[in-house]
């Protein structure tokens, strides 16, 4: 594996990070006029990411005529703060609007620096003129099985009671199981019939009635039968991602980041008004944005959101990493633990973050896209991903693989030290933070 030091001409070519206004000048140009612009993180808990992501999207916003934001969250979770950030629904803050975001990792979205950016989309959307159109946001994402079946039902309520009868005993389907993992337990090893045929049918049937739906009720938003319709086709995706659970990473991993470049194009089309294409900013990690053809999952068969994107818009999906050297960041040692404040080790020799960790700027960003020159940027060398839950005890095996970066990203953007974000609702243990003598010590 190539362990060289960073030479003069990754020097040459980076942008130091310096606070000003004007730091992200070459990459907005360097964007110029691509429709989708997918913003990543090199974890789920670092402040940076986050403060960065919100920076980069406001220029986009106010300056290249950016329309939504769509993140790696639940559809039902985001739509509340879709309501409020343009002025409908009943909550009166931002925090109030978030509340929705329960599921375990909370802190995702649920901590200061979206608490931020939300209030800040409510503020220029108020500001905009009577007759525009106001900045969306959106949840990729397909976990929401029960509260989306919840949401179609509700929908049908009120526009075809009828209808609602038939979706409430095809959805019963799932009332013998205690949750989604355990109907994919049950299904997906065939100890119990599958609810398959139920969720497809819903959907069809829902399809069918689509546009009847739109206009039946005068008194429901023109836009509630898209949100209820796409509330049906994740409870059909999330139907076959929770049966597949136990037959395999890959086969999930495919199916998530499928339905997410599916739930894209769907707000593409539904975000197009009089012939214009909208303009859409995705926020997820680096591991569902950065092309997965330049990483060795590709040869473990696994596809994600920026492969995906780059196949179906080419030049027109822009996709923008993140990476740091050290510091600490919000996760927890096993899912549905508690949040932790831990400490990030050094970056391992032969990294990309220990490449830039020795180019003599704390703060920079490099774009991508023209410098296959550079031998650096081209190697095969590790990337640390860190999720929602931090080992680093197991460093090496757990939080690295191997790419090359000139061909995963079209910029990256890097800190040599980052902070934990602050999530919401701080608990004990992240307030108390890891205690660097007991920092283990074993890879």
């Amino acid at each position: 594996m190539p362990v060289s030091l960073a030479s003069d001409t990754i020097h040459d070519v980076i942008e130091p990070l310096t606070g000003a206004a004007t730091d992200y000048d070459p990459l907005i140009r360097a964007i110029g006029d691509a429709h989708f612009v997918l913003i990543g993180e090199a974890s789920h808990g670092t402040h940076e990411f986050y403060r960065e992501r919100a920076a980069i999207t406001r220029r986009l916003i106010e300056e290249l005529g950016f329309d939504a934001v769509a993140i790696e969250g639940d559809w039902p979770d985001a739509y509340r703060v879709n309501r409020y950030v343009r002025g409908d629904g009943s909550d009166t803050s931002a925090e109030e609007a978030l509340r929705d975001f329960r599921r375990f990792p909370q802190w995702m979205w649920r901590n200061a620096d979206v608490l931020d950016f939300v209030g800040w989309l409510r503020e220029h959307n108020e500001a905009l003129p009577p007759r525009a159109s106001k900045i969306a946001f959106y949840g990729l994402d397909l976990y929401s099985l029960n509260a989306s079946m919840k949401v179609v039902i509700e929908y049908l309520e009120r526009v075809d009671p009828e209808g609602a009868m038939r979706a409430r005993k095809r959805y019963a389907c799932f009332d013998h199981f205690g949750g989604e993992q355990e109907y994919g337990y049950a299904a997906g090893l065939g100890l119990s019939e599958s609810c398959e045929r139920e969720v497809l049918n819903q959907l069809v049937e829902f399809r069918r009635s689509a546009a009847a739906y739109a206009t039946r009720n005068g008194s429901i938003p023109a836009d509630e039968w898209f949100y209820a319709l796409e509330n049906a086709r994740l409870v059909r995706n999330a139907e076959s991602y929770y049966r597949a659970m136990f037959s395999g990473h890959v086969n999930t991993w495919n199916l998530r980041d499928a339905h997410m470049i599916e739930t894209l194009v769907s707000l593409e089309r539904h975000l197009t008004r009089a012939g214009r294409r909208p303009k859409i900013v995705v926020w997820e990690h680096n591991s569902h944005v950065g092309d997965a053809r330049a990483t060795d999952r590709a040869a473990a068969g696994e596809w994600n959101v920026g492969q995906l994107a780059r196949e179906r818009y080419a030049a027109d999906a822009f996709l923008i990493g993140f990476s740091t050297y050290t510091g600490t960041v919000t996760a927890a040692s096993d899912w549905d633990a508690p949040a932790e404040r831990k400490i990030v080790r050094p970056a391992l020799a032969g990294s990309y973050e220990e490449l830039f960790y020795k180019v003599d700027s704390p703060a920079f960003y490099v774009t991508l896209q023209d410098k296959a020159g550079i031998a650096e940027l081209n190697e095969r060398r590790l990337q640390r991903a860190i999720g929602v839950i931090y080992r680093p005890e197991t460093e090496r095996q757990s939080h690295y693989f191997l790419t090359r970066l000139a061909r995963q990203f079209d910029a990256l953007i890097h800190f040599d030290t980052t902070r934990a974000v602050e999530p919401l609702e701080k608990n004990a243990i992240w307030e108390r933070g890891e205690i660097p003598d007991l920092y283990p010590t074993g890879m």
